[in-house]
């Protein structure tokens, strides 16, 4: 395992996330595979369990930078499918994503998603988080607001039978999403891929089966 340089200026925290990072296997595998993060591994397991992104689909992904879920679907959607990626932060390139540089609580985001999309999605993906302030509570809010704010986009474009996979964090109101995404999905379920990191908060909530009944025009 690589050693973590003695570095004085470092704060304990971010000395602590560095060293909990030389010691992440799929840190390590990430580079080894040369993955943009070790974000890409959470997107396989869950893909690899519930076969969400099949050849031709065409695939939103909220909160998509440094680019690790991007570059799986598109290299599991194929060349006919479409990967359309969103991020508040610059993305490099990537064959097969169109990208868009705009924070997507921005009140234009989701009609120029749309534009770009040209048509129906059949997955929406959001690993959007938002800074943490280090206030629990707080930092649970927020990341639901954008979780709620995605939730709201894959209602207004999915295909009927569609799927819509969003990183929650435990806390007590991801129970009321997905109460309203079971009205509109015919199976929500919680997710906790192997490559999720066990002592975070951190869940995914997966929706498949767009029921299409409140689809907007």
């Amino acid at each position: 395992m690589p050693r973590l340089k003695d570095d004085k200026r470092r704060t304990l925290s971010s000395r602590a996330w560095l060293e909990r990072q030389l010691a992440d296997p799929y840190v390590a595998r990430a580079r080894r595979e040369g993955f943009r993060s070790r974000a890409a591994f959470k997107l396989i397991e869950i893909d690899d369990k519930y076969h969400l992104l099949k050849r031709g689909a065409r695939v939103v992904d909220l909160g998509a930078a440094p680019g690790g879920w991007s570059e799986i679907a598109a290299r599991r959607v194929g060349p006919n499918g479409r990967v359309i990626a969103l991020d508040i932060l610059e993305l490099k390139p990537i064959a097969g994503v169109q990208f868009l540089q705009l924070d997507f609580l921005d009140a234009t985001a989701p009609d120029r998603l749309k534009v770009m999309l040209g048509g129906k999605a059949d997955i929406v993906l959001s690993d959007m988080a938002a800074n943490t302030t280090g206030h629990r509570q707080t930092d649970h809010l927020r990341i639901m607001a954008l979780a709620e704010a995605a939730a709201q986009f894959a209602g207004e474009v999915l295909n009927k039978g569609g799927a819509f996979l969003c990183k929650v964090l435990q806390g007590g109101t991801e129970v009321a999403l997905l109460s309203e995404l079971k009205r509109d999905f015919e199976t929500v379920r919680h997710v906790k891929p192997p490559a999720s990191r066990a002592d975070s908060a951190e869940l995914y909530l997966l929706a498949r089966g767009f029921r299409g009944e409140n689809t907007a025009t």
